[in-house]
């Protein structure tokens, strides 16, 4: 298991807009992680006092950021998230959800410049959302 800080260390988001909590597992094409942060009114995302459901992507995003830092070899590279398919919200908002949000990412595909996952989102023991994810890995620098 991960710690928020540890998280932080991997991936480019910082501060606040680290947005997981921690790694719950993860192998060489799952992660699991937990967010807490959905409830807080100084949650760098919300607009008007609402997280709007559509965040749970960025949540995603980090989760899958994580992965390919732990899957990653010595040359791990940032990614940019290219495509978001399939994407289906169950919930308006996730600020009014009770407890943690559990982020499933598992990776479906990937080569030296792409990656594809899947990723849902629970919360409460409901599916909040779920889609597909295209990441393009920026190039190494020469």
């Amino acid at each position: 298991m991960l710690s928020h800080d540890a998280i932080a260390a991997l991936i480019p988001h910082q501060g606040a807009m680290c947005l997981l909590d921690r790694v719950v597992s993860y192998d060489d094409h799952t992660i699991t992680c937990v967010a807490i942060n959905h409830h807080d009114a100084s949650h760098p995302l919300r607009e008007d006092g609402v997280l709007p459901a559509i965040c749970g992507v960025e949540y995603a995003a980090q989760a899958m950021a994580v992965h390919g830092a732990l899957m990653g070899s010595e040359d791990v590279r940032p990614g940019v998230l290219a495509a978001v398919r399939d994407l289906t919200l169950n919930v308006d908002r996730l600020d009014d959800l009770r407890g943690e949000l559990t982020i499933d990412a598992q990776r479906l595909w990937g080569d030296q410049t792409r990656l594809l996952y899947e990723f849902r989102i629970q919360a409460a023991g409901g599916e909040v959302l779920r889609g597909r994810a295209a990441v393009v890995l920026t190039q190494a620098s020469a």
